[in-house]
């Protein structure tokens, strides 16, 4: 991602997925380099923090994480949030690379 990496930033991916299953899914993917992938199995603290996680006792999945994104300051503050609605929704790279730029933390 050397459009992030040109300014200053580094994306980092948070799964509710164990660390074996993002292994593989690295490894299936030949996804190698530089991205970090975490997760946040089983306790999910990261994604409640943060307020990606949903639970709804009328879904047929109890408790899943929604789509978000964060742009956090070399400091720790963070600047940017979006949650999306849906988990399939996805932001383009040129959305956040935008966020990026006018959140300052760049």
């Amino acid at each position: 991602m050397p459009q992030f990496e040109a300014l200053g930033a580094q994306v980092v991916g948070v799964s509710t997925d164990p660390a074996p299953s993002l292994a593989a899914w690295r490894k299936e993917n030949n996804a190698g380099g530089k991205q970090i992938l975490l997760s946040d199995f089983p306790r999910r603290q990261m994604l409640t923090a943060y307020g990606a996680l949903e639970t709804n006792e009328q879904s047929p999945v109890y408790r899943y994480a929604k789509r978000a994104y964060f742009i956090i300051d070399k400091t720790g503050t963070v600047k940017y949030v979006k949650i999306m609605d849906s988990p399939l929704s996805l932001l383009s790279a040129d959305e956040v690379l935008k966020a990026l730029k006018d959140s300052g933390a760049a």
